[in-house]
């Protein structure tokens, strides 16, 4: 699948950025199929080829998030912007229940069993220990 997307280029703490089209599994610093513009955020500069990128989304190529988004500010396409961050799990509250928190983190309930590996190796050397003493 193509998808067209931002390609950081320039020195540290001075970016910017190639629109290009590629394939969705390809690195963006190699090599890529078109450079369909350029963006500065330092100086808020943005050149594309508008009829280029009109051409590619006919031919069935996505945009990224962010691409997706300066189009629809663009006027390019029509539709929603997309939110950063939108597969984040969210609590979930079940009727008659406390709520239940799902995903990991800081946040999350703890473990039931609460031994580091140190306390389990420990007691597998003493239950191995013990069963051989109860055969005899």
């Amino acid at each position: 699948m193509l998808i067209i997307r931002l390609s950081r280029q320039g020195k540290k703490n001075e970016p910017y950025f190639r629109l290009i089209i590629n394939e969705k599994t390809k690195d963006t610093v190699g090599d890529y199929l078109e450079s369909l513009g350029f963006y500065d955020p330092r100086k808020k500069i943005l050149k594309m080829n508008e009829e280029r990128i009109k051409y590619w989304l006919s031919k069935g190529a996505q945009a990224s998030g962010t691409v997706h988004n300066i189009l629809v500010t663009r006027g390019l396409i029509s539709g929603k912007k997309i939110k950063k961050g939108g597969n984040k799990k969210e609590e979930i509250k079940v009727e008659g229940q406390a709520e239940k928190k799902t995903g990991t983190g800081p946040q999350a309930a703890p473990a039931e069993n609460t031994a580091t590996p140190k306390e389990e190796k420990k007691e597998k050397a003493k239950v191995s220990e013990e069963k051989p003493a109860e055969k005899k």
